[in-house]
């Protein structure tokens, strides 16, 4: 039987940050949790098809660690999810996007970073929840300084198949 592979490239959030994040998705998220760190995704799927060409991307990088600006959680996907976006433009994650996917021949369509808190595919976000949730002190700016090519098999918990360090400046 074949088995159902999933890559995307995405940005973890660093473990002393991502603390508060995760106490908010082991307490109303634990099934997405325990399947994928909190993170920001990257690159999905469909981008990243022709892999040998984004790897090769990848390993000719020269951009140094982003920064990513968030706002005040959201809820999405018929009010079940809950997800904390990007606040401004965050210009150094559309680039990176752009350096990673060049050369693809697909245009590069604009994908806005965010952190998901509770995914709709596996849990369902109250009035009460959110209001908790908003309650939080959650982190405003996070530093990236790593590219992960990640992979998950027959809806399992994902993996870390390469990562890419970007330079620090």
């Amino acid at each position: 039987m074949a088995k159902n592979v999933r890559q995307q490239l995405t940005l973890f959030v660093n473990r002393k940050d991502a603390s508060v994040i995760e106490s908010i998705r082991v307490k109303f998220n634990p099934r997405q949790q325990q399947l994928i760190d909190s993170h920001v995704t990257l690159c999905r799927e469909d981008e990243i098809a022709n892999i040998d060409k984004v790897i090769d991307n990848l390993q000719k990088l020269d951009t140094s660690a982003i920064t990513i600006q968030f706002g005040h959680v959201t809820r999405f996907d018929n009010n079940k999810g809950v997800l904390l976006p990007a606040s401004v433009n965050n210009e150094e994650f559309h680039q990176l996007r752009e350096k990673i996917l060049t050369a693809l021949n697909m245009p590069v369509r604009r994908h806005e970073p965010h952190i998901t808190l509770m995914h709709p595919r596996n849990s369902n976000c109250t009035d009460e929840i959110f209001e908790e949730i908003k309650s939080v002190n959650l982190p405003t700016s996070l530093k990236f300084d790593t590219v992960s090519l990640i992979e998950q098999i027959d809806g399992g918990q994902w993996q870390i198949i390469s990562a890419f360090n970007l330079l620090s400046l």
